[in-house]
């Protein structure tokens, strides 16, 4: 699909400078229109690095903190892999994994992903520093990013959060009622505000090490 015109991006633009500034209802540090956080060189289970800024501009992007062990985000990557072929030309999507257990090592994500042929980047940051800047707390947690901007001057394209938390109501495909992420997704599409912009994504805690503090 072609990029959307100059009206388009200003009613977007327009909804984003004004939804910017606190922290969202259930995420504690992003809210919606707030600038993307961007990972740079993470691993991936294809053997590459891939950094944000390597997207096309011109595509939203869908950012899932997910891993191998949650028997949730597992429950997820069917429709994981159907939303990134139905968008594809689109729509980005990215897996990251911050988990550190043996279970969610980059070396099983890889056995994982060739296992189930995923279409998507799978990428691990151990550090896990992405999710914490993301505010994200469980896996699977969704975030919708919109277009990259131009720039200004030296300044690297942005993106802005767009929707953020489950892809949709139920875990079981069989009790979908609602599909948050799909909605949207299709709402950025036509240049229009998501319907919903928050929701609480159910599913494992990520496992986050205790970070020590310093004096």
């Amino acid at each position: 699909m072609q990029r959307r015109g100059a009206g388009v991006t200003a009613i977007l633009t327009i909804f984003l400078v004004a939804s910017g500034g606190e922290s969202g209802e259930y995420n504690q540090v992003l809210n919606i229109g707030d600038p993307a956080p961007a990972w740079v060189d993470l691993p991936g289970t294809d053997g590459r690095t891939h950094s944000l800024a390597d997207l096309p501009p011109e595509e939203f992007v869908v950012v899932v903190f997910t891993c191998n062990s949650c028997p949730v985000a597992r429950d997820y990557e069917d429709r994981i892999m159907e939303f990134t072929r139905r968008y594809a030309g689109r729509a980005r999507m990215v897996a990251i994994n911050v988990n550190t257990i043996a279970e969610d090592r980059l070396d099983k994500m890889i056995e994982r992903a060739a296992a189930r042929k995923f279409n998507f980047p799978y990428l691990f940051d151990e550090s896990q520093q992405i999710a914490r800047r993301y505010g994200a707390t469980g896996t699977p947690e969704f975030f919708l990013l919109s277009r990259a901007s131009e720039g200004d001057g030296a300044a690297a394209p942005s993106r802005t959060i767009l929707y953020m938390g489950a892809m949709d109501d139920h875990s079981m495909t069989t009790q979908v009622t609602k599909q948050y992420l799909v909605d949207a997704l299709e709402a950025a599409l036509a240049g229009k505000q998501p319907p919903v912009g928050e929701t609480y994504a159910h599913g494992c805690r990520i496992r986050f090490a205790r970070e020590r503090r310093t004096e």
